[in-house]
């Protein structure tokens, strides 16, 4: 978390505590516009001595960072870390232009051409053609396409329980419904249940209907999210109060922090593509990562959670377009509160004041906090973000700018992958943003870019559902 403007350079010794020559880095001018950042080291945490069960597998800012390899005894290779540190200070606080994420052991599927998407039959070989049929719409209006109807309408209440919202919240990616409410509409037509009988997936079990009795229409909830049991009063700027944001996540790879993440569900975590450069070795190997999740401190750890896989999405390392991962953990979170998906369709004001975590540093240049940090930030229209002298036509219809024009207030290195989040007139926190790229920490003119999760519902819909067993 930036706070105040500042002119320190850029670049700073990797690691500290090793006798490792500091590598020489260009200048942001040599780097032609593309931002980038030098990681630093957080202070070393060892994790609870917990058996691992997990067979071994798999910002803003920026920031693989230190002690990637050799973070045991002795010093590390000082040509892995100079290779490692070029990779991942022309990666981030922000955009990689370097990294090149690997497709290995990422869902692939086929499908012949004769599928038939949204009929209630799985014809692809992962299910994708039945994975993009079911969202919910503004109040949690559940919608269903059929490969009849070809849009998206709401769900008749006639015949609805609670058993039919536990599967077709399973279809979304969680485990059950928390709750099943209906809500008055005058839109016509509807998906009516088919006898009230649920077979396989919602959208084979409705069918088309001019008819609703009451015009009640089912409003779904698959989780009790976006409500911290800490209602401490925040202040910008300082230390995040422990409980308040419950959903924070800190990624540590091979016992060191590099990046944040959300927990959206209770094994479902969300965090940046860019936090997985697959050219340092390793990174896709699940034995090297722990997931602490609630912490308010890296000096005092939880007991951490394995990953299952790493699902990356098409990150596009040029533009940093879709920067976005979806984390899958070997066991659930329990007696944590997630945060809220947004609702498709949902958008904040711009100028509204939102929240960003993390464990990032507090000042450009200066050290990472081992303390959870949290700082409000306002969102900023894309067209002005998009003007001369500010990103001047970089940022994309999936990017969220968020900070302060006039410098001071924004997430840095080490926040990476980490949430932004906005609270709704239903007095819940939605994840709105996650923690991508930007040039600088807190200058004037350079804001904060975070991946625009709402336009990324339907690619972390189905692969929740395409995963979950």
């Amino acid at each position: 978390m930036a706070y105040i403007q500042n002119e320190d350079p850029r670049y700073h010794n990797y690691m500290s505590d090793q006798n490792t020559p500091q590598p020489s880095y260009p200048s942001i001018q040599a780097a032609q516009g593309q931002p980038y950042y030098i990681p630093q080291q957080i202070p070393h945490t060892t994790a609870p001595n917990v058996v691992q069960t997990v067979p071994s597998q798999s910002k803003k800012v920026s920031s693989s960072r230190s002690k990637m390899c050799c973070y045991g005894g002795g010093g590390c290779c000082s040509i892995i870390v100079v290779l490692l540190v070029l990779a991942v200070g022309f990666g981030v606080r922000y955009g990689p232009s370097l990294w090149n994420l690997a497709k290995k052991d990422q869902i692939t599927d086929t499908c012949p051409t004769s599928q038939v998407k949204c009929d209630g039959k799985k014809d692809c070989s992962q299910g994708s053609d039945e994975s993009v049929c079911v969202r919910l719409g503004k109040a949690n209006e559940l919608q269903v396409k059929t490969s009849k109807t070809g849009s998206f309408l709401p769900v008749c209440a006639l015949g609805w329980s609670k058993s039919i919202g536990d599967q077709t919240c399973k279809q979304l990616g969680f485990k059950e419904s928390f709750e099943n409410v209906f809500l008055q509409t005058s839109s016509t037509p509807f998906q009516s249940l088919n006898n009230g009988q649920f077979s396989n997936t919602i959208q084979g079990s409705v069918a088309s209907s001019q008819q609703c009795p009451d015009q009640k229409v089912v409003s779904l909830l698959c989780s009790d999210c976006g409500k911290p049991p800490t209602s401490t009063k925040i202040i910008g700027g300082t230390t995040a109060a422990e409980g308040q944001w419950p959903w924070q996540v800190s990624l540590h790879f091979k016992r060191s922090h590099i990046c944040g993440g959300t927990l959206v569900a209770p094994d479902f975590i969300l965090t940046a593509a860019h936090c997985f450069p697959t050219d340092i070795a390793g990174i896709m190997e699940l034995s090297n990562w722990r997931v602490f999740v609630g912490l308010v401190s890296q000096v005092k750890l939880p007991n951490p959670y394995y990953l299952k896989q790493i699902i990356l999405h098409d990150y596009n390392t040029k533009t940093k377009e879709n920067d976005m991962a979806l984390l899958k953990l070997e066991t659930s979170v329990r007696d944590i509160t997630p945060i809220c998906l947004p609702v498709s369709g949902q958008t904040f004001p711009t100028d509204m004041l939102c929240w960003t975590t993390g464990f990032g540093v507090t000042r450009e240049g200066g050290d990472s906090s081992t303390t959870l940090m949290e700082v409000a930030v306002k969102l900023i229209d894309t067209s002005m973000c998009n003007k001369a002298g500010v990103y001047n036509g970089v940022i994309y219809e999936n990017m969220q700018c968020a900070g302060d024009l006039a410098g001071g207030k924004d997430s840095c290195q080490g926040d990476s992958g980490g949430p932004m989040v906005c609270k709704a007139d239903d007095r819940r926190w939605y994840l709105t943003g996650v923690t991508s790229w930007g040039i600088g920490c807190g200058r004037k003119n350079r804001p904060g870019v975070y991946t625009n999760v709402e336009r990324f519902l339907p690619w972390i819909h189905s692969m929740m559902q395409i995963t979950r067993p």
